[in-house]
């Protein structure tokens, strides 16, 4: 029987206690060519993975209708011996991580009678991972949780470090917590069903990992992305495992992104401006990322940071990764307001990442005002 690879097996080590990111291959999907036998002992393998992070025996699977037909009963099945397994499937879309849905889950929570030894499983992309992520935060002021990230965006970025929540009409993910998860388990194998547009959406966050910190790597994607766009398990993996890595490293050093930690928003204070007037779901968040992005890669060369052709590098590789480099048509008065909500303003005054090279990030606030407004402005 073909077991499962194993790309890595990280820990993120924070405050309030380490985790595991166990980053593999084949850990619970089933497989046509394997017999029910061989196919009851992967599901066996998945559940030992996950099994010694759950408290008690009470588990709430969080997911929504568009993973639940593909991924939702094998978990079920591999936990069902051992633990009593209730689910809550949610809408799919951005459009709907609100108080409505974070509302099902607790009332998923409490028609279970599940008390204070719960383990909530998120078992989908970023926005499942976020809203079960502030459940757990909450729900009878803090339980269990467990990540089981199933699109490319939330495997390198948001199923780790622990920030969850959920947006409001005026700003995106304003209300939440940070509050970490037992551990994270990423296949690689769940991206084979993921949505062309949904997987180049997490490549908007790989990209950023490499502006941030790291130009070898970005010399790496200008290589690898046509592999990576073609599903090839084993290149997405290294991918996986450096982003994971270069996050935990992070997070050790500032886990509620009182410093360093807010570097990994390079290209969001754009970008939720343009999730925000757009309408949660319209523009995928990577997709704003990335036009984000270029906003503030502009930005960083008008300050001269960044060269001409640092900026037209920049571009080109998001283009190669199938993603927008120009943002929607957005007043510059309505952007600025958007930017006003922004959770790096301190003082009253917006501050940035920008890049003071590529590879080499700095938030700031030193930046001229007209020279932003030249940036929002020239794509009208």
């Amino acid at each position: 029987m073909a077991t499962p690879l194993f790309y890595a097996n990280l820990t993120v080590q924070t405050q309030s206690h380490d985790y595991p990111i166990i980053i593999t291959e084949n850990s619970r999907t089933e497989n046509s060519k394997l017999s029910s036998s061989e196919n009851v002992a992967k599901k066996n393998s998945m559940a030992s993975q996950i099994a010694s992070y759950i408290t008690g025996r009470q588990v709430l699977i969080v997911t929504n209708d568009t993973v639940a037909p593909l991924y939702l009963q094998a978990l079920q099945e591999a936990l069902a011996a051992d633990f009593t397994v209730n689910v809550c499937v949610l809408p799919d879309g951005e459009q709907y991580k609100n108080q409505t849905s974070i509302n099902q889950i607790y009332d998923a929570l409490m028609a279970a009678h599940f008390n204070r030894d719960v383990t909530l499983i998120a078992l989908g992309g970023g926005v499942v991972g976020d809203m079960t992520g502030f459940a757990a935060a909450s729900f009878m002021r803090g339980v269990n949780f467990i990540q089981i990230p199933t699109s490319l965006l939330s495997q390198v970025d948001s199923s780790v470090g622990g920030k969850t929540g959920i947006n409001h009409p005026q700003g995106k993910n304003m209300i939440g917590a940070f509050w970490q998860p037992q551990m994270v388990l990423a296949d690689m194998s769940t991206l084979k069903t993921l949505p062309a547009r949904e997987l180049s959406a997490g490549l908007a966050e790989v990209i950023k990992y490499a502006l941030i910190m790291d130009v070898e790597f970005l010399t790496w994607l200008e290589q690898n992305l046509p592999a990576m766009m073609a599903l090839d398990l084993a290149v997405l993996g290294e991918a996986v495992k450096r982003c994971c890595q270069y996050k935990a490293d992070i997070v050790a050093q500032d886990e509620r992104e009182s410093g360093v930690r807010a570097l990994l928003n390079f290209g969001h204070t754009f970008g939720h401006v343009i999730e925000t007037h757009e309408g949660y779901g319209n523009w995928l968040h990577g997709e704003a990322v990335a036009a984000g992005m270029v906003q503030a890669a502009e930005l960083s060369q008008k300050i001269g940071w960044l060269t001409s052709a640092d900026v037209e590098r920049i571009k080109r590789v998001l283009t190669l990764a199938n993603l927008p480099i120009t943002p929607p048509t957005i007043d510059v008065q309505t952007a600025l307001g958007l930017m006003g909500h922004d959770k790096k303003v301190k003082h009253g005054q917006i501050r940035l990442i920008l890049l003071k090279s590529l590879g080499s990030a700095v938030l700031t606030n030193d930046f001229d005002a007209k020279l932003l407004t030249e940036v929002l402005s020239q794509h009208r």
